[in-house]
């Protein structure tokens, strides 16, 4: 059995990394011997997609389980098609996570735990410790800023959407949540299989 860790670095004393897509390292891990394989991600530069690519990758390597601290809708789907098992919320150094996992202290995810393009900083996507956050206690939408939180605001007003804008965005909304719901459903036949 290999089990894939997002992590920091390349060893098991780093700290596993809470963004899956983008992650500086995978280490993928025999968890009973504790050898491991660490490598770059190579996707963690792109413009787009990385979740999906990282996920592929992961399922290329024969992994059957994923740590990470966050996973996106569409890495989620992407393993769910591939059978792989994903554990959202676990942090720590990557010797803990393995730990943890053998003792069954931690338990596979039901579903994405962040919006898409989590993590992809400032100019595109969430930003870092934004999204839905179900394992960190972090709100949808992020934390309010101080600035806004006294009544200014830090960001320039919003221009109302025009109907055709708004109505393109809902729509946005709603194929995003039918993949939610299509990945969602995929691991649940796998589940009712075994």
């Amino acid at each position: 059995m290999k089990i894939a860790v997002t992590s920091t670095g390349p060893t098991l004393d780093d700290t596993v990394e809470e963004r899956f897509g983008r992650c500086p390292y995978f280490l993928i891990i025999d968890p009973d011997t504790l050898e491991f394989e660490p490598f770059e991600n190579p996707n963690i530069a792109l413009g787009g997609g990385a979740g999906i690519q990282s996920a592929q990758l992961m399922a290329n390597k024969g992994v059957s389980v994923v740590l990470t601290g966050n996973c996106g809708p569409n890495a989620f789907q992407t393993f769910g098609a591939a059978g792989v098992q994903v554990i959202t919320g676990v942090s720590g150094q990557v010797r803990q996570a393995i730990e943890q996992y053998k003792s069954g202290a931690v338990s596979s995810t039901a579903g994405p735990n962040v919006q898409s393009h989590f993590g992809m900083g400032m100019g595109g996507g969430m930003g870092r410790g934004r999204g839905m956050g179900m394992s960190r206690g972090r709100g949808m939408g992020g934390e309010m800023s101080a600035s806004s939180a006294r009544g200014g605001s830090s960001q320039p007003k919003s221009v109302p959407l025009s109907k055709e804008e708004e109505l393109k965005k809902l729509k946005d909304q709603a194929n995003e949540l039918h993949k939610q719901i299509e990945a969602i459903e995929t691991s649940m036949n796998a589940l009712e299989k075994k």
